[in-house]
């Protein structure tokens, strides 16, 4: 019995590979979110905004499950399809990687089995990533045709935001800190390139960015650490150029902003979170994060501490900086502007303007013309938050020092993790409406060290939570920057900013889907947020998706280890 199932799982893959391919090259990437899922946000602006319209709020009420796929990260992998004779169907399995494999978590209850990234769809495949594992199934029925493992030498393992497809290549950031080049078609591994020095304790969690010949990497690192954004080949892994979010020399202009050049080095700006672009003006918009040593700033000066806590556009060819926004002016909360930049096309005081919209960890939702950076609005999403004093003449909160990190305590809100995190927005055009995941939530922050030499990167404070008022789905209008409505979720304890996939989607069909905390995946109306359509599935961790395959719409989403599939029967 065993033998006829190995040959059978043979037949099927090699039946699926000798299928004609429908190579991803990157002009098919220059168009609006459509049929399949190409990259990080679906497309490059950012929106999460489907033109698919068969499932729509009249009919919405008969979204079925079509099925289920359940992943197992590690050495061996079993997955958990079942064979036609009883028995789990062995799934073909590539192993690769630098370390030993004593370090690789395994099982389906571990972190690394926990799917939090934006799937990449194309042609008839679905290919999921988690931290040292990738999988690609197929889209008609989720069976899981193989399942990639990279032995880890160890690192930060939060999670994995996805993968990029180039051609018939994917790639994969690692934990420890290289890219790797994957065959779509079988899950062999092509190459590996080098991001970051593991020995600094970066880490890679981010989905590259795939746009012309340039694939986009940026890392993350929690201790004191210079911080890039890297452009690879995608053919060759070659590195064409890379840009530092700090001064790395006395000629940088910003390093005005620093105490010193070594504070500026040393001084963060992770990017751990993909950005969008704009091809008219080859502009990759990107926000960068948290400045170091976090919470002790004096060794950085009193300066903003350029170019943390930014917007950044750069030309995608050069690597060049154009023009830049600082959202955060020298941080003191981890309050990282990481979040995805949005690029619209719409009126803005009477005259029609190429914008970009961003809602970031501080509470604060910005609007900015995205090919000049030249600051159009700035207001609240979270009415709690309470750390600024106001505005500056650029529309930058000015930060209240009494609401730093004190000794004896300070009451501040958002929390240390934000008014929101790393799950994605979206914009729909139809309601002209920006909608985000955000959290009104005080702590009482506490400086633990006075030295910044004992408060490297994150260290030295210490966080106490108050009082949640609540988690909320928020919808924003961009030309007013006045909230428009809010729908609070049922309560359900604080999401604490990085373990609930509240990510969103938008469709031509008249919905707004998300999960909230109870583990529903639900279908609002986007216009009042009255909800429409629910699925109690467990701990929605993933974004929504959308992709249309043999004339059907299907959603689906990640729930901890399992992706779930929806279509109407």
């Amino acid at each position: 019995m065993k033998h006829k199932s190995l040959f059978l799982t043979a037949a099927l893959v090699a039946g699926i590979s000798s299928s004609p391919a429908q190579t991803l090259t990157p002009d098919k990437m220059l168009g609006r979110l459509n049929d399949s899922w190409p990259t990080y946000s679906g497309d490059y602006t950012g929106q999460r905004y489907s033109q698919l319209n068969q499932i729509n709020a009249a009919n919405v009420k008969n979204l079925s499950l079509a099925w289920t796929s359940r992943i197992t990260s590690g050495l061996p992998s079993t997955g958990g399809r079942m064979s036609f004779f009883g028995g789990p169907a062995p799934i073909p399995t590539v192993v690769a990687g630098e370390g030993n494999g004593s370090l690789n978590e395994s099982g389906s209850t571990s972190r690394s089995s926990r799917i939090v990234c934006s799937a990449i769809i194309w042609d008839g495949k679905i290919y999921i990533s988690t931290p040292d594992n990738a999988w690609a199934m197929d889209a008609r029925d989720g069976n899981i045709l193989w399942h990639f493992v990279w032995k880890t030498r160890g690192g930060t393992h939060t999670g994995n935001r996805g993968m990029a497809l180039y051609k018939d290549t994917l790639f994969l950031e690692t934990p420890d800190d290289y890219l790797v080049a994957i065959s779509a078609k079988d899950g062999s591994e092509k190459w590996h390139k080098v991001i970051a020095p593991f020995n600094e304790q970066y880490f890679s969690t981010g989905a590259p960015i795939l746009i012309g010949n340039h694939l986009l990497v940026g890392t993350g690192n929690d201790l004191d650490a210079p911080q890039a954004l890297t452009s690879f080949d995608p053919e060759t892994g070659a590195v064409q150029w890379k840009w530092y979010a700090t001064p790395q020399t006395e000629a940088d202009p910003a390093l005005k902003t620093w105490a010193n050049l070594r504070a500026a080095k040393y001084g963060g700006g992770p990017m751990w979170i993909p950005g969008s672009y704009d091809p008219e003006t080859h502009l990759y918009i990107i926000g960068t994060g948290n400045p170091t040593p976090a919470y002790t700033s004096q060794s950085r000066g009193e300066g903003d501490n350029l170019y943390t806590c930014s917007l950044v556009a750069l030309n995608v060819d050069t690597g060049k900086l154009v023009w830049y926004y600082q959202t955060s002016p020298h941080d003191t909360h981890d309050w990282d502007s990481t979040q995805t930049p949005v690029l619209v096309d719409g009126i803005f005081n009477g005259k029609q303007r190429k914008l970009v919209l961003q809602a970031t960890r501080n509470g604060y939702f910005y609007v900015l013309d995205r090919t000049t950076g030249e600051h159009l609005l700035t207001s609240k999403f979270s009415p709690t938050a309470n750390w600024a004093t106001g505005l500056d003449e650029k529309g930058r909160p000015i930060r209240d020092p009494k609401k730093d990190f004190d000794i004896a305590g300070s009451l501040v809100s958002p929390v240390n993790a934000g008014a929101t995190n790393w799950m994605p927005p979206s914009f729909n055009p139809q309601t002209g409406l920006f909608y985000v995941t955000s959290e009104d939530a005080y702590s009482m922050y506490y400086l633990t060290e006075t030295d910044p030499r004992g408060a490297m990167g994150l260290g030295g404070k210490d966080e106490l939570s108050v009082g949640l008022i609540g988690n909320y789905l928020t919808a924003m209008d961009y030309k007013t920057g006045k909230i428009a409505w809010r729908h609070k979720y049922p309560e359900a304890g604080g999401w604490g900013g990085t373990n609930v996939g509240h990510a969103l989607l938008n469709t031509a069909g008249g919905l707004l889907f998300t999960g909230d905390p109870q583990g529903n995946l639900v279908a609002y109306d986007p216009a009042n947020g009255d909800p429409l359509w629910h699925a109690h599935i467990g701990d929605v961790s993933g974004p929504v998706q959308t992709f249309l395959l043999d004339g059907k719409q299907y959603i689906i989403v990640g729930a901890t280890d399992t992706l779930y599939a929806f279509r109407l029967n």
